[in-house]
């Protein structure tokens, strides 16, 4: 089951969860003052290829004019966009915003797109197709591309990169293979924007960690995850990761929480792990390693760069 808090949250303009000979996928935008971006988000969702979806905007208490914006996309496709938004207006992090989403999810399936992200066209046609293939697959992934060149400045024309995930592609990945590998950096967690996932298997791992408000919030879902279930890994690039200074990961770094916030994280997972029975024991040693570089991170980034 998802947090009782769900209850608190109410919908501004409805979407009717409309049925269509191929399944339907609900999409999660979350955002806070996203103003600058939301538009293109969603406007990379209506170029989707594949017609069957639904768009599920939830405000987490913004203060700019995302709000509006958003509400004119509602108005404009009704029955197929909402604007949903925490109760009394609230901002609530990250994890609490995505399970408003989830909560009123109709679809078979569940994508989520960052409102500073946007999708390739045929995202969603082939993540969809795969998914269908791969019975067994929970959560299809494939690379993320890094995407400076938006700002349009001619030093970051040439920045924009699709980073290697680190593991063989085109193939399905049995549990906890995935968690093992992330925790020892082997291999890269994917971007929000990029997975898709069935409906089901985010209710049953309990959705996202309400107390991860920011950082580490789409690790802690993907940790439940790659525990409980199959996932399959593409090759296809299909998302564009917008590098700026204002990102929740730019942040953290700046204001030096990112070390604080993985510790709560590795904190959490051992937790998660002794109740769900987790025996294996190289998960177990790749948590209990990264945990110690990240206690020790100023040690171990003096030893890097020769400090």
């Amino acid at each position: 089951m998802l947090t009782p808090s769900f209850e608190s949250c109410f919908v501004l303009w409805g979407a009717s969860g409309r049925m269509d000979e191929k399944p339907l996928v609900s999409v999660v935008v979350i955002f806070f003052n996203a103003a600058k971006f939301i538009g293109e988000a969603v406007e990379s969702v209506l170029r989707q290829t594949y017609e069957s979806w639904e768009l599920l905007l939830v405000d987490d208490g913004s203060t700019d004019s995302s709000t509006e914006i958003a509400r004119r996309y509602a108005e404009r496709y009704p029955g197929t966009i909402s604007l949903l938004e925490h109760a009394a207006h609230q901002n609530r992090g990250m994890s609490a915003s995505r399970n408003v989403g989830v909560n009123h999810a109709n679809g078979r399936f569940i994508a989520f797109l960052d409102a500073d992200d946007v999708w390739l066209p045929e995202k969603l046609e082939r993540q969809v197709a795969i998914m269908r293939a791969q019975p067994d697959a929970a959560m299809v992934y494939g690379p993320s591309q890094y995407w400076y060149s938006w700002t349009g400045a001619p030093a970051d024309l040439i920045r924009d990169h699709t980073p290697a995930l680190g593991v063989q592609t085109d193939q399905l990945i049995a549990p906890p293979i995935l968690l093992t590998l992330s925790l020892k950096s082997a291999a890269r967690t994917p971007c929000p924007s990029n997975f898709l996932v069935r409906r089901d298997i985010v209710k049953e791992v309990g959705g996202f960690e309400e107390q991860f408000r920011g950082l580490f919030e789409d690790q802690v879902f993907l940790a439940k995850v790659f525990l409980k279930s199959h996932v399959y890994i593409a090759q296809e690039c299909w998302d564009r990761y917008r590098r700026h200074t204002e990102s929740c990961v730019s942040v953290g770094a700046r204001d030096g929480k990112k070390y604080s916030a993985g510790i709560l994280y590795f904190n959490w997972l051992e937790e998660y792990l002794a109740e769900q029975g987790v025996t294996d024991s190289q998960t177990w040693k790749a948590l209990q390693k990264k945990r110690f570089r990240y206690r020790r991170a100023r040690f171990f980034s003096a030893l890097r760069f020769g400090a």
